[in-house]
């Protein structure tokens, strides 16, 4: 299922195979949060720009439009016209994020949606309920996700909580995935690591969780206020403990220098909104750091955003000054351009990553890359 290629320090080069069809890691995950990329990108847009995983939300798809309806028109592949792996977050960081008002027990926890303000209960069971409707290829188990700064008296519960949590979603995805109906019956399940940035409770939950011989494992609660610093130092201890022969996925992270940074510690699943969310605000990444469109150096700028970038916007022949004008004329041809570049950018910098792993030159490349992001 996951078979490593070739290593590189602690870089990992290797592939995973599902049902859906096998990718090539280290990989981003491109985000759309409700089986859609903000920015008016569609499922073809992801092919040409080389999309592995689109990544869609839990809690967002049970509240509006509804699981259960998904399912009835064939589950979230058919349902988005994506016939590549989709991953589903378990809903747990919506759930301690969007809620104001929340009560947690041993069950689940309740809390009210962010649309309507009803009551909703949801715990591993009903997590893994929604996810097999959806029927991703990989669901996530349903965790509390911990604020990094946590106190430690808070932290140690809620994270053998969170453990327990995990046992009942592996016995509620055994029993889905032997039912007829189920939409996926080859669901993964992935594990998350939790401890915010106690050393101590990270290594013994990742040694607990490790035992459970799981497809592959998250490592969650970081990018939420704890410093870059703090984040590879959680990374340096926890990634030891996770099995190495299983994929290692961050939740949530981040930018191309934390990425850049997290792969050689091992990591090679990522997520995060901020090249959509950026580019919807005229912010595109380059080799050379992110710039912004909206600044009047760029009004008369007939360059593309990066010389020899192949995204639609890059290939296409349209400058930045162009870009810009549509930007600021609120068209939403520029924020789809900035989006689209934005992802082709992670993509592209995930098969640079690889290709260096697989040349033994990861070191090298990543202080070169990390030394021009910091040029602009």
């Amino acid at each position: 299922m996951y078979k490593i290629l070739k290593t590189d320090g602690r870089a990992k080069r290797a592939e995973f195979n599902t049902v859906h069809g096998t990718v090539q890691t280290p990989l981003f995950m491109n985000v759309g949060t409700v089986a859609a990329i903000k920015g008016a990108v569609s499922t073809a847009d992801l092919k040409a720009i080389g999309t592995q995983v689109e990544l869609s939300n839990t809690y967002h798809l049970h509240v509006r439009t509804g699981d259960e309806t998904i399912k009835k028109l064939g589950g979230l592949h058919k349902f988005m016209n994506w016939d590549r792996p989709i991953l589903t977050d378990s809903g747990g960081f919506q759930v301690f994020s969007l809620a104001s008002i929340r009560k947690i027990k041993e069950e689940g926890v309740t809390f009210n949606s962010h649309i309507d303000g009803h009551k909703i209960f949801m715990g591993p069971e009903q997590s893994m309920r929604i996810q097999s409707n959806l029927g991703s290829t990989i669901a996530m188990a349903f965790d509390e996700c911990l604020p990094s700064k946590a106190g430690r008296e808070y932290v140690k519960p809620s994270v053998d909580r969170t453990y327990r949590w995990l046992l009942r979603c592996i016995d509620e995805m055994k029993r889905l995935n032997s039912l007829e109906d189920t939409v996926n019956r080859e669901q993964l399940l992935f594990g998350i690591n939790q401890g915010a940035v106690y050393e101590d409770i990270r290594i013994e939950n990742a040694q607990m969780i490790s035992e459970l011989d799981l497809p592959g494992y998250s490592i969650g609660g970081l990018a939420v206020g704890e410093t870059a610093e703090e984040m590879y130092h959680i990374l340096d201890v926890t990634v030891p403990h996770l099995p190495q022969d299983k994929p290692t996925y961050l939740m949530g992270v981040g930018t191309p220098e934390n990425i850049l940074e997290a792969v050689d510690r091992g990591v090679d699943f990522f997520d995060c909104v901020y090249p959509s969310r950026n580019g919807r605000h005229g912010h595109v990444y380059t080799h050379f750091g992110k710039i912004n469109l909206f600044n009047a150096q760029y009004e008369l700028d007939e360059r593309p955003i990066e010389d020899g970038c192949g995204c639609p916007a890059c290939a296409g022949g349209y400058s930045r000054a162009y870009i810009r004008h549509l930007l600021k004329a609120k068209e939403m041809l520029g924020l789809r351009f900035c989006v689209l570049h934005n992802l082709y950018y992670y993509n592209h910098l995930m098969s640079e990553i690889r290709d260096a792993i697989e040349a033994g030159r990861y070191a090298e490349f990543k202080k070169e890359s990390i030394a021009k992001l910091r040029e602009e």
